[in-house]
């Protein structure tokens, strides 16, 4: 019999690429947004677990506007906290490993060396706190389970920074981008591939774990900027400038620059380097 995989939060950028990674071929596949399931609801939730009955459950979903979760923080708690708790508990009624998808935002930003799982978590903003909390309900109640915090997310799908810049460039001939908030850019295609290999030697999920996945290298917003306008030939002018000309209601962590050597170690995984990546990204667009 073949597994059957519930994804949440199937319509955003990990989602949609989780449609193209997973093969129907080899697994039962069940795509839910809030459309078809509220995850924040824990009747509802527990209801459509037991009659899917999964094997293995994604959790994609996430109130993911940084800076709206600053004014909305009841919400964002309820779908980054709650919702994550009520998955974790129906996988445990049936049996399923949780795949949990979490944030660099987690951390301060204040450090400046790569960060490990281990490393203390100290969040700047509601989004950061209410992933966090979400993270800690993962690993005090889900009996097998993967916590994956990334970074700087983006696809040919949905909105994102890529498409942001690319719509900038064609409605002005100028374009300033902050130099000092270094991580790294990870395109949702490679995430979704390495979920994919994760399920494959899902025997190896036996209690519950955080591994951190970005793709490889480091990068400023600017660097990537300028890396999105030469692999697309645009001649804009692209200025770099300090975080401070660009106030905004969530503070960005200045360095969250992710070691991934766990879980590349852990489940053999290779990771492309970021702009190879954004390359095969544009190919897409």
């Amino acid at each position: 019999m073949k597994d059957i995989i519930l994804i949440t939060g199937a319509n955003g950028q990990l989602g949609s690429e989780l449609k193209d990674v997973l093969s129907d071929k080899l697994y039962d596949l069940v795509f839910t947004d809030v459309e078809e399931l509220d995850i924040t609801d824990p009747k509802s939730v527990n209801e459509f677990v037991e009659r899917q009955k999964p094997n293995i459950i994604i959790n994609c979903a996430a109130y993911t506007n940084v800076d709206k979760c600053e004014t909305d923080a009841e919400n964002a708690r309820l779908l980054n906290a709650e919702a994550p708790k009520y998955l974790a508990l129906a996988a445990n009624n049936v049996n399923a490993k949780l795949i949990h998808i979490s944030t660099d935002y987690v951390f301060s930003g204040n450090h400046y060396k790569p960060l490990c799982e281990t490393d203390t978590c100290n969040p700047n903003t509601v989004y950061g706190k209410t992933k966090l909390e979400g993270e800690k309900n993962v690993l005090s109640l889900a009996k097998q389970a993967v916590i994956i915090r990334t970074s700087w997310l983006y696809s040919s799908y949905g909105n994102n920074f890529v498409k942001t810049m690319l719509n900038l460039s064609e409605k002005t001939d100028i374009v300033k981008v902050v130099f000092d908030q270094i991580g790294t850019p990870t395109y949702a295609y490679d995430l979704a591939s390495a979920i994919a290999e994760i399920i494959k030697q899902k025997e190896k999920i036996i209690d519950t774990q955080i591994f951190h996945y970005s793709n490889e290298g480091v990068a400023s917003w600017y660097d990537f900027t300028a890396n999105i306008y030469r692999l697309r030939n645009k001649k804009t002018n692209l200025i770099p400038v300090l975080s401070v000309e660009f106030p905004r209601p969530a503070q960005r962590p200045f360095y969250s620059v992710l070691d991934k050597s766990k879980i590349k170690q852990f489940f053999n995984i290779e990771i492309p380097y970021w702009s190879v990546s954004l390359e095969n990204c544009l190919k897409k667009f």
